[in-house]
């Protein structure tokens, strides 16, 4: 990446490179590659055999527990993934990358874009193999492609504003220890305050209000409506809209997270 080149382009071109960088970098890693596949593949049969008694609940639904679970672990494999996002930018501060990134011309929120582009190709590439392993498992969905391309888009906000949030913590911390320990407090809470794994309305009423804030349960609500044979789309687009707006200004806000490190340095 040359200095001209950064010179010569506005945004687009530079997350166009940062983008390409970033891409290349992650398919050079075939041993990652292969663990971000298999791992998705490990919850969703997992938790689809020790849970699957849930379905015997009152007020569960008519729809089989494979089926419930695959949107939702669809949501939580963007999650859990982009919690990494973070350590590439601190292996680039420890070998100095970083501070010659920043010294470039290079647009700051292209820096930012770039990479999480990069990271929302595995989301997607783990987000079909989750919907293969479970329609193999026997979940039917009456969405059709429509349903299936809203679950797509939801599982790559989720991944893009929780790795817009892992970015800007690598950035104030510097640490990957701290990062890792952060992300793993965030996360967790997360997943088990939502519609993952379980429909609020059969757990406590605190756990039921506490999902109604939780852009992940935002997420796997969106891809459930859409993918059912009667979508609800007033719901899907409102929860569908909270997302997206989550998601914008976690990267904005994340993005200004590079001031914090330049000033720190």
């Amino acid at each position: 990446m040359s200095t001209a080149t950064m010179q010569r382009g506005g945004f687009l071109p530079h997350t166009n490179v940062i983008f390409g960088r970033w891409l290349r970098a992650q398919y050079r890693s075939p041993a990652l590659i292969a663990f971000t596949l298999i791992q998705p593949a490990i919850w969703l049969l997992l938790f689809g055999q020790l849970f699957q008694g849930i379905v015997a609940l009152p007020g569960f639904g008519d729809t089989s527990y494979i089926a419930f679970l695959t949107p939702g672990i669809v949501m939580m494999t963007a999650l859990m993934t982009s919690g990494w996002n973070g350590t590439t930018f601190i292996a680039d501060m420890e070998r100095g990358v970083m501070d010659r990134m920043l010294t470039s011309p290079v647009r700051r929120g292209a820096l930012m874009a770039g990479q999480l582009l990069s990271n929302a190709t595995t989301t997607v590439i783990q987000t079909i193999l989750v919907f293969a392993i479970g329609i193999a498992a026997g979940a039917r969905y009456d969405g059709g492609a429509v349903g299936y391309l809203v679950t797509i888009a939801a599982s790559v906000l989720v991944g893009t504003a929780f790795g817009s949030l892992s970015n800007a913590v690598a950035l104030l911390t510097r640490q990957q220890e701290a990062l890792i320990g952060i992300f793993q407090f965030v996360s967790l809470p997360l997943t088990f305050l939502s519609s993952i794994m379980l429909d609020p309305k059969l757990a406590p009423h605190w756990v039921e209000v506490a999902a109604r804030y939780n852009p992940v349960d935002w997420a796997a609500i969106t891809a459930r409506q859409a993918l059912s044979a009667n979508p609800d789309w007033d719901s899907a687009t409102r929860h569908g809209l909270y997302l997206l707006t989550f998601t914008v200004v976690v990267g904005y806000l994340s993005t200004r997270a590079f001031r914090t490190y330049q000033r720190s340095v």
